[in-house]
């Protein structure tokens, strides 16, 4: 009989000041493009199959299976994929943390091919999605302690060295959205759209956004043109279905769901009970 006892000694490194933002699998179909983005934090991309170009700062690089892209903040990016092997990845945005190689410490985005060390990755990488997908008690806290061992595991196999990050930008990009969608809510807008115009990538937006404002980009849109349409019931003789049409929603019955939703009332219900309020007489004073 043997008894190895193996004496683990107290770190002496604190927990990385990393943070997951959000945690994606993507595949490229036929209907399906990215378009250039940048965003104020940290993403890695694991290429888990298939081929394409990485497109940043004019230049092109080709990227394949087990590619590790590390995109800087504050890059604009994107990436293409070939038609006969579409590309599919995993990507995760990190916020507080910059990555920086020995080999090129300027570097915007670096590229790392992990195809000996594959398994490791993956495994870390589908515990994270198991984690998020689930989002069983706690989920938080380990798809967080995962994160900081992949990351470590990262920077012993290729000497990354790290930099916290400032997220001060992120109240500016979520002001522009708000003003856009303030400025163009009578128009066709969805995430990609405000990702697109913004150049943040839409997921960070999403969640940065909820973050900041408490609903959804899509929700304060809706709510922006129930403000709207609001205004127009009780000030206008327009029929709904031309309210529905000036306030940018696709359809009269959509608009009354979101309405009903918002205020408790249909609509046509709304309209009547401030036709009541504004017919009251009002008390003469002596």
């Amino acid at each position: 009989m043997s008894n190895d006892i193996y004496e683990i000694p107290i770190p002496n490194r604190d927990h990385l000041p990393a943070k997951i933002l959000y945690l994606t699998q993507s595949r490229y179909d036929k209907d399906w493009h990215s378009t250039n983005h940048t965003h104020h934090f940290t993403e890695l991309i694991y290429i888990t199959k298939g081929k394409g170009t990485f497109i940043y700062d004019k230049r092109e690089v080709a990227i394949k299976e087990f590619d590790l892209i590390i995109i800087n903040p504050n890059v604009e990016h994107t990436e293409k994929s070939t038609k006969s092997d579409p590309l599919e990845y995993i990507a995760i945005g990190i916020q507080g943390l910059a990555f920086s190689s020995p080999d090129d410490s300027n570097s915007m985005v670096t590229f790392y091919n992990f195809k000996q060390e594959y398994q490791t990755y993956l495994f870390y990488l589908e515990h994270l999605l198991i984690e998020v997908k689930k989002q069983q008690e706690d989920f938080e806290y380990i798809a967080q302690n995962i994160l900081q061992i992949l990351l470590m595991t990262m920077m012993r196999k290729k000497s990354l060295t790290l930099e916290k990050t400032s997220t001060q930008k992120i109240n500016k990009d979520i002001a522009f959205i708000k003003n856009y969608i303030k400025q163009h809510f009578r128009e066709e807008i969805n995430l990609d759209i405000l990702a697109e115009i913004g150049h943040i990538n839409k997921y960070y937006l999403a969640h940065s956004f909820k973050k900041a404002v408490g609903v959804s980009p899509i929700e304060y849109l809706i709510q922006t043109r129930i403000r709207e349409s609001k205004i127009l019931l009780e000030t206008t003789n327009y029929p709904i279905s031309n309210i529905s049409a000036n306030t940018g929603f696709s359809s009269q019955s959509f608009f009354s769901q979101s309405f009903k939703r918002v205020t408790n009332q249909s609509p046509s219900q709304y309209r009547k009970s401030k036709a009541k309020k504004s017919q009251k007489p009002r008390k003469r004073v002596l």
